[in-house]
């Protein structure tokens, strides 16, 4: 079942003079099954829009459809623990969403508020935390004091618990080391391939965008500017000068060579497929 936005706008404080229109007039369908990207400049609204997937935030024009879910801006929705259950959404800053006295009271908190026992929620906290690289020795830990990288695997972990039908992940690897960001991009990864979720990742980092996700959005000044396929975006770079994101490193060395005299395609997109182009120009030149 896809998420589709209708004429959705939303506008913070409205009717005050610190009224600010965050996300005009969208119009968005997204297909169940894909890893989508969303990305924009700081303050396009990419934030806003995907609070709207579980209804933390409302539209005040418009309407939205979210797994069979319809949410307007002409009515209260009602019923929204079945909505919040089948989406699942990692804040930006994990401490928004860590609040027991114990990792393993806060991952299982989803699960024994949507009606699991005391007991089946700590056995499911036991069995998710190491699917994002924790152990159990952290079960009795307070979420408080670990690293920012451990807080959002956390806070991952708390929603991974309730295994929910799209998981909506804002800037997930901030705070990460290389090695763990590209564990947990993994893991979303596992999740869309293997559990059928489908998967929405906001982000900065084009690395990831072009290794891991299906689709991209672009937000840009409350509007969607662009959705395409990852293929297709990346073809051209153009829009990324526009929104002043660094292009993944294999775009850059494919402009730096054509800038230098090469005519490489712009669907070459991998490190290999770019040496194979390269060394086939350079031996039909000899």
């Amino acid at each position: 079942m896809s998420i589709a936005f209708r004429g959705v706008a939303h506008t913070y404080n409205s009717g005050t003079p610190f009224s600010y229109a965050a996300l005009k007039n969208v119009d968005l369908t997204l297909e169940e099954g894909k890893i989508t990207a969303i990305i924009g400049e700081t303050g396009s609204g990419k934030s806003t829009l995907v609070q709207h997937l579980n209804a933390l935030l409302l539209p005040t024009q418009g309407e939205l459809e979210v797994c069979g879910k319809r949410i307007s801006a002409k009515e209260k929705p009602k019923n929204l623990k079945e909505l919040r259950k089948n989406v699942g959404l990692v804040f930006q800053f994990p401490e928004y969403q860590l609040f027991e006295e114990s990792v393993e009271k806060d991952i299982a908190f989803g699960p024994k508020n949507f009606g699991a026992s005391s007991e089946e929620a700590s056995a499911i906290a036991k069995r998710i935390l190491p699917y994002v690289g924790l152990g159990e020795e952290y079960l009795q830990r307070s979420p408080f004091e670990l690293s920012g990288g451990q807080k959002r695997r956390v806070a991952i972990a708390g929603i991974l618990a309730m295994d929910p039908n799209v998981l909506v992940l804002d800037e997930p690897t901030a705070g990460l080391d290389p090695q763990g960001a590209r564990e947990m991009m993994e893991l979303f990864v596992r999740m869309n391939r293997e559990f059928h979720k489908t998967v929405l990742l906001v982000t900065h980092d084009m690395e990831h965008v072009l290794r891991y996700c299906d689709d991209v959005v672009v937000v840009k000044d409350g509007s969607i500017c662009t959705h395409q396929s990852v293929t297709d975006f990346f073809k051209d770079p153009s829009i990324l000068k526009e929104l002043r994101i660094t292009p993944p490193a294999v775009i850059r060395l494919r402009e730096a060579l054509n800038a230098r005299g090469f005519s490489l395609a712009d669907d070459l997109l991998s490190i290999e497929a770019l040496a194979a182009a390269v060394a086939s120009e350079v031996k039909g030149h000899e």
